[in-house]
């Protein structure tokens, strides 16, 4: 297996010391812009590489350990060699699940900010709510993570609820973690407002898309078009007599953004940017995807916001991830965050699935 799979950490691995490299050439450190993309592709590689330097080290040192067993003629010695022998292999396998789980994580492993949105979807005043529980469900797990968020669109109802927010999250591993919670997530439960007792099923979706940055997503001025109108909804005469609200609409592949959540153009605008980059480049991921080998996808899901991913059952206490099967009694504690065991689980069954495809040659 690690014969199968390292060769992607391999080449990453060189290429992270040819950027050491190139921050030493006069050329690039004299280009202020250059220097500064460098560094930042370092930065997304910095874990790996000193994962595989490791690596490489225990190697060496099991190696030269081994020559030690054979040629120590001390029997005291030869045991305390050995006894060497044997921790430097626990090490170098326990290190070598890390790297598996690095490789097949692929893209996500490198990635710290992401931007979720969650839009309310069938069932009407109850589906806004459930929007608003997953929107706190989600800023609660990243406080106790502490991760930084930041709300960049926010549509209320009256009734308390959300027709959508989205927001960003920054901190180490949050797309890697959040990845998989792209999809329809339905709840069943009675309304407060259901004087019958019954249970109503709603929906929400809910899209993780990877934050791009300006190196990744270069957004030509001549492929946007840039609208501006008064904001909507709740802020008084002030919000309706100013043209804060921005819409940016990117002409080569028609996705539209729009941001109003600011009293300032300028800030909505630069909001919006920050989102149109990201839908961008979720859209070449999948249009990537798309192109590749059907079975290189896991069965953890497409990230289709259509796709129905769980089920959560308040008359149960019950949440059932329907990808990998699982089922959890402990709802009450995972809508206030505490959903270390569900992320686990799915990151698991991810790599499990991309590794019985990188030995079926998949990969």
């Amino acid at each position: 297996m690690l014969t199968i799979i390292f060769p992607v950490l391999e080449r990453q691995l060189s290429r992270y010391e040819e950027l050491e490299k190139q921050l030493h050439d006069p050329d690039v450190l004299s280009n202020i812009a250059r220097m500064l993309e460098i560094q930042k592709e370092i930065g997304k590689l910095a874990r790996i590489a000193a994962a595989m330097r490791k690596f490489h080290a225990l190697e060496g040192d099991i190696e030269a350990a081994k020559m030690m067993v054979d040629e120590e003629e001390d029997h005291s010695a030869r045991e305390y060699a050995k006894s060497e022998l044997h921790q430097l292999v626990a090490q170098r396998d326990e290190l070598a699940v890390e790297l598996e789980d690095m490789a097949t994580a692929g893209d996500s492993i490198t990635r710290g900010a992401c931007i979720m949105e969650v839009r309310a979807g069938t069932g009407g005043d109850e589906a806004a709510l459930f929007a608003k529980d997953l929107y706190d469900m989600y800023s609660s797990y990243c406080e106790q993570r502490n991760w930084k968020t930041e709300v960049l669109e926010f549509s209320p109802t009256e009734l308390g609820g959300l027709k959508e927010v989205v927001f960003s999250i920054t901190g180490e591993g949050a797309f890697h973690a959040l990845q998989f919670e792209s999809g329809g997530h339905r709840v069943q439960r009675v309304p407060e407002t259901e004087t019958q007792g019954r249970v109503h099923t709603s929906a929400a979706t809910v899209a993780v898309l990877p934050e791009a940055d300006e190196v990744e997503i270069d957004i030509r001025p001549e492929d946007l078009q840039i609208d501006t109108m008064r904001a909507g909804g709740p802020g008084g005469q002030k919000v309706n007599k100013t043209e804060s609200a921005v819409r940016l609409t990117h002409l080569p592949t028609g996705i539209v953004v729009k941001c109003q959540d600011e009293k300032s153009q300028h800030k909505n605008r630069a909001k919006a940017m920050r989102v149109l980059r990201s839908r961008i480049l979720e859209a070449q991921q999948t249009k990537l995807q798309d192109e590749r080998a059907e079975v290189r996808r896991t069965l953890v899901g497409s990230g289709d916001r259509s796709e129905r991913i769980r089920t959560y059952n308040f008359p149960q206490n019950r949440v059932t991830d329907h990808r990998c099967n699982l089922t959890i009694y402990k709802l009450d504690r995972i809508v206030m965050g505490d959903m270390a065991e569900l992320i686990t689980a799915l990151l698991a069954f991810d790599r499990d699935e991309r590794l019985r495809a990188a030995d079926e040659g998949q990969f």
